[in-house]
């Protein structure tokens, strides 16, 4: 692939998109009349590697502005963005008192908005699948897709060692009379299938579920499967309750200088825990609640070749009046669920199936069915008194099947890091070197840290890199077509 970064221009108009599945079918077809060489963000790409995504309203492109939930469509995203959080904790809406609400009727409304959900936004899908983690939300969605559309399979991918969610997944699929299957994750497979849709693909995220969904989407396509279905969307009108551990590791996060030197001693270097805490020590508070290990500000303008950390970090000021209006752990980590969600959540599934030509369903985002949570469950079934999110999603599933193990003790979406870094480091490498002129302490910072790839600490950047270089020397690659056509 060539080197030639894209090239600064200007483009008339600038492009704002609308992509947020609370408001519908996301089109990102405003995207396709870009005939190559538009300006990248290098602030954007400085988002990426802190933070797994970029910050909206922004995308990767400096031009192209995406108004998700929280940004008002109608306003210029460009010189005055402001976010709103529309499904604040505090303040609430006056919900019913407990002892007043029926929960037999809550339980009723809560099956048939869902029902109508899942029919709304999987309307001219003629082949769809569902992805089933086999936990609360999954579970609950698949009761509604088994009453709704019974066409539906449902895929559930095993990711990694630390938690092996098929069984659950099956059982309930079977019990519905659904279709299931199960994708074993092979991280080259999955990196081989995200290259060959890169070029596809109309925006960059480097979600670390991406190259799950990569896999996931294109055997669903090769299945013959039209559409996608996935549980996302519900934990920001729920609610999230911040367990003991998650709430001693927000508040260790200080912003403080971490000399680079201590992740390299010897038994540091070979800590997970050791090193993810070191570097959260590092973390402005609020990125800590982000997911996963990332590059620290210092280590990104040393692979920019330039400072452009603090710029990404400034970005943070739009949300700074919502947080400040977020006064539990809770509430603020609502208000980063749905940045992350806005930022990489969707956009993994989004631009994903895009890339492919397949539908997306977020039934969870249903307009309906949220603000009936927001406004009309009680507190007691959202969080209950201890600390338990989501009782009427529980009891929804009760009804049917009774307590479901995996329900109870639910992780998360998983992907073999370290065995990513094992087997295609080389090639990640070799993108590295191509790309010198868009990153140029990409490669030294590889063959700095060859050696630590079984750190998942270390592996967790590498997939940064994995999924930001390649993407990037696409758009290069688009650049150098577009200024030879017009040569």
């Amino acid at each position: 692939m060539p080197t030639t970064a894209p090239a600064v221009q200007d483009i008339e108009p600038r492009i704002h998109l609308s992509a947020s599945p609370y408001r519908g079918e996301v089109d990102f077809t405003p995207l396709s009349r870009l005939a190559g060489g538009e300006p990248l963000d290098p602030v954007s790409i400085a988002d990426v590697l802190r933070n797994a995504f970029v910050y909206p309203p922004h995308s990767i492109y400096r031009d192209v502005k995406v108004s998700v939930l929280g940004f008002d469509p109608d306003r210029d995203l460009q010189a005055t963005p402001e976010y709103r959080f529309v499904y604040r904790s505090a303040p609430a809406p006056a919900r019913p008192a407990e002892q007043a609400a029926d929960e037999g009727a809550l339980l009723e409304t809560y099956h048939r908005l869902l029902c109508e959900a899942v029919t709304r936004s999987t309307a001219g899908m003629h082949a769809p699948w569902m992805l089933q983690s086999g936990g609360k939300d999954s579970s609950s969605l698949a009761i509604a897709v088994a009453e709704t559309r019974p066409d539906t399979c449902c895929l559930t991918y095993l990711g990694g060692r630390e938690e092996d969610e098929v069984a659950s997944a099956r059982l309930v699929a079977r019990q519905l009379g659904l279709r299931h299957e199960a994708l074993v994750c092979r991280p080259a497979r999955a990196y081989d299938r995200y290259l060959a849709m890169v070029p596809r693909m109309p925006l960059l995220s480097a979600d670390f579920a991406m190259l799950s969904y990569a896999d996931l989407t294109t055997e669903i396509a090769g299945a013959g499967g039209d559409g996608v279905i996935d549980g996302l969307g519900s934990d920001i009108y729920f609610g999230t309750p911040v367990d003991a551990r998650r709430s001693t590791l927000f508040r260790l996060a200080r912003g403080l200088p971490v000399p680079a030197g201590l992740f390299e001693t010897g038994p540091v270097r070979h800590s997970f825990v050791a090193c993810f805490v070191l570097a959260t020590l590092g973390m402005d508070p609020f990125e800590r609640y982000f997911p996963g290990s990332r590059f620290s500000d210092a280590e990104v303008d040393r692979l920019l070749g330039r400072p452009v950390a603090a710029q990404s970090r400034q970005r943070l000021h739009v949300f700074r009046e919502e947080l400040a209006a977020a006064r539990t752990i809770e509430a603020r980590k609502r208000v980063t669920l749905a940045i992350v969600e806005a930022g990489a959540g969707f956009p993994k599934g989004q631009y994903t199936t895009s890339a492919l030509g397949l539908r997306q369903a977020y039934p969870f985002c249903d307009a309906q069915l949220a603000e009936w949570v927001y406004r009309e469950v009680p507190d007691a079934q959202l969080i209950d008194r201890d600390g338990h999110n989501k009782p009427l999603v529980r009891k929804h599933i009760a009804r049917r099947f009774g307590e479901l193990p995996y329900v109870r003790a639910k992780g998360c979406f998983r992907f073999d890091l370290c065995g990513l870094a094992a087997e295609r480091f080389e090639q990640v490498h070799g993108f590295a070197v191509e790309a010198r002129d868009l990153l140029p302490g990409a490669a030294r910072w590889l063959e700095e840290s060859r050696d630590h790839m079984d750190n998942k600490f270390f592996a967790s950047k590498f997939y940064l890199l994995a999924v930001v270089l390649p993407w990037l020397l696409s758009r290069a690659e688009a650049a150098v077509s577009a200024q030879e056509s017009a040569a």
